[in-house]
């Protein structure tokens, strides 16, 4: 079978899509004239910030020009998916892999291996796939050539002649690692039953066509014919069309087993089909009689924000532009909320803050939305002394999973501290590459955010190029303190040099609490927020510091406070105007000048017992986003 899946992994900015459009140019899938800069990044987002969001695929075709004689003056088919390389996208690897027999290991000769490249590494190991190893940017001036290709064979075990080099700007190295894709990536496996099989490994919708789902056929054969049916949501698809993207859609009659092609379902909701998921010929039966393909699960959000229009009287505009958004990205998820001083909103799930930043951007610019953001959140499980809806008074419908522990995403959703038996929080497997040099600066850094250190791994310890000392440090640490300011204070305090990567490990037991925010004695559940005890206070104080600057000056003294159940952990106080009641008075006995200050002091008194206080949409703003 003269079929080539293969997929490009990489780290952020190392060349992938560079690369890509080399390769499209070389085999013809794209003209000259048609060609472009990062041709497959089709969203605006992806090509002025340079990077890749959602993975794009498009079918070759390649006649082999290398030495091997068993391959020569043959035609092949070569099916590319080009893949992100952000750690928040790391569930589009993972599908891009799934369908894919090989892999391009792409380093940057300017930059080495960084945390990605590791995890993608890891991987495409544990699918057994055939990997590529590549050097990228090798035409540039600051290319350290020798020093990437000795990491690449201590780091990853590769042999020096099995290391190929390219520039995705030049060209140089496109036409023999073509050649080597058709020589080391093996052919899809062969049927050996007649039970047609087609994995699901992305979607989005069209306009005109419905829900599009990018599949490979890895059993069997689909005719456009064909009635389909999905095995695990037993959704029936009566396709538009089906066909190959070049990338372009192209029409056609049928999709054999080992081709990776597209099927136009028609279908108006992009939740009915799944990553993942297996679809075969439809019968009555076929659910029962046919096991789906074994694969990952959907992707989880692992970040919570809620989103609101930044004019609450736009909010039925900000509905349908977030409907059609999800359209585009199943990993989006969103469930309607109300808060009394924003309006109504949605709280969403996130795959990481980038996700969230491109989602926003996103809404701004391709539907004129503007929103506004709370701080990030991430899922707690709570073990509670109830499960009665009316105790829990914060919830109309509670959530609980599998170990029948209540699911919390944000302040307003957390139960009262006397009905939790215990708390429990995500944790990650953190993964960071950096100069020798940065290690206790960074290893301070984690621990000051309740991480604990695992292990460290020294990389080409016995090469004889040096490659600037990097090491690998190993970490636990809570995701909740990750999800704000680590990356850019990792950043900072390595000077650029580090990266990160991290892995979902598991729950842990942990004193989380909700810590409660008061406005003149009232609260204000909008401005409660989730932290762990142990840095509760110092979050608490910043905030209620912060609501001082924002909310207007009363008549009377308005306390800001922050608690813990019935415990006050912060106060801050805004002073009151003060009138001069004296100001009129010419002499005459002191008594009538205490007489007017006592007649002022009950005013206030009964004006602070009987007074609210209004925050401004406004000051609401600045204060959280300040923070």
């Amino acid at each position: 079978m003269n079929i080539r899946n293969f997929s490009i992994i990489a780290h952020i900015d190392h060349g992938k899509s560079t690369l890509a459009d080399r390769i499209l140019e070389k085999t013809g899938a794209i003209s000259k004239r048609e060609m472009k800069d990062r041709f497959l990044d089709t969203l605006e987002l992806e090509q002025e910030k340079g990077i890749t969001i959602k993975l794009q695929t498009a079918r070759m075709k390649w006649e082999y020009t290398g030495k091997e004689k068993a391959y020569l003056n043959q035609i092949y088919t070569l099916n590319l998916i080009d893949t992100p390389g952000h750690v928040d996208f790391n569930y589009e690897v993972s599908r891009s892999i799934t369908a894919s027999e090989g892999v391009i290991l792409l380093v940057d000769a300017t930059q080495g291996i960084q945390a990605q490249t590791i995890s993608n590494f890891y991987k495409a190991l544990e699918r057994d796939l055939s990997i590529i190893p590549v050097i990228s940017k090798v035409d540039l001036p600051q290319a350290e050539i020798e020093k990437t290709r000795s990491a690449m064979i201590d780091v990853f075990g590769f042999k020096e002649d099995e290391i190929l080099l390219t520039s995705g700007r030049s060209g140089e190295g496109v036409s023999s690692l073509l050649n080597s894709i058709v020589e080391n990536v093996p052919s899809p496996a062969e049927s050996k039953t007649d039970e047609v099989k087609v994995l699901i490994f992305d979607s989005f919708f069209h306009e005109h066509k419905g829900v599009v789902v990018l599949v490979k056929v890895v059993q069997g054969r689909i005719d456009s014919t064909d009635k389909l049916l999905s095995l695990q949501t037993r959704t029936i698809i009566d396709p538009i069309e089906i066909g190959y993207l070049r990338p372009a859609l192209e029409k056609q009659p049928s999709l054999e087993a080992g081709e990776v092609g597209y099927i136009a379902t028609g279908l108006k909701d992009i939740k009915k089909l799944h990553a993942g998921e297996t679809i075969t010929i439809y019968s009555e039966f076929a659910h029962k009689n046919i096991k789906p393909i074994p694969g990952y699960e959907p992707p989880k959000p692992m970040v919570y924000a809620s989103l609101y229009p930044t004019i609450s009287e736009e909010f039925e505009e900000f509905r349908v532009s977030l409907e059609k958004l999800a359209l585009n990205d199943a990993a989006l998820t969103y469930t309607k909320e109300k808060s009394p001083i924003l309006g109504s909103g949605y709280c969403c799930g996130f795959l990481g803050l980038l996700h969230l930043e491109i989602t926003q951007e996103r809404l701004s610019r391709e539907f004129d939305t503007e929103v506004f953001t709370t701080t990030p959140s991430v899922l707690y499980k709570l073990q509670t002394n109830t499960k009665d809806p009316s105790k829990l008074e914060t919830f109309s419908d509670p959530k609980f999973d599998e170990d029948e522990l209540l699911l919390v995403r944000t302040a307003g959703e957390f139960p009262k501290q006397e009905l939790i038996a215990q708390s429990y929080e995500p944790i990650v497997k953190l993964e960071i590459i950096t100069p020798q040099k940065y290690m206790g600066t960074i290893i301070e850094l984690v621990k000051e955010r309740r991480g604990s250190y695992v292990t460290t791994e020294y990389l080409n310890p016995k090469s004889s190029v040096n490659i600037a000392n990097y090491v690998i440090l190993r970490f636990e640490i809570p995701t909740a303190e990750i999800i704000i300011n680590f990356f850019d204070k990792l950043k900072s305090i390595s000077s650029g040099y580090a990266s990160m990567d991290y892995e979902t490990l598991e729950y842990r037991k942990s004193d989380i609490a909700k810590v409660t925010i008061l406005v003149n004695h009232e609260t204000v559940e909008a401005l409660s927020f989730i932290s762990h005890k142990n840095s509760a206070n110092k979050k608490a104080k910043a905030l209620v510091d912060r609501l001082v600057e924002f909310i207007p000056r009363q008549q009377f003294q308005v306390p800001i406070q922050a608690a813990i159940g019935g415990k006050i952990i912060a106060r801050a106080d805004i002073r009151a105007y003060r009138k001069n009641v004296t100001e009129k008075l010419y002499g005459g006995d002191v008594t009538r000048k205490k007489k007017l200050l006592e007649k002022q002091k009950k005013g206030k008194k009964r004006m602070k017992e009987f007074g609210t206080v209004e925050i401004p949409r406004e000051a609401f703003l600045q204060a959280l986003k300040s923070g």
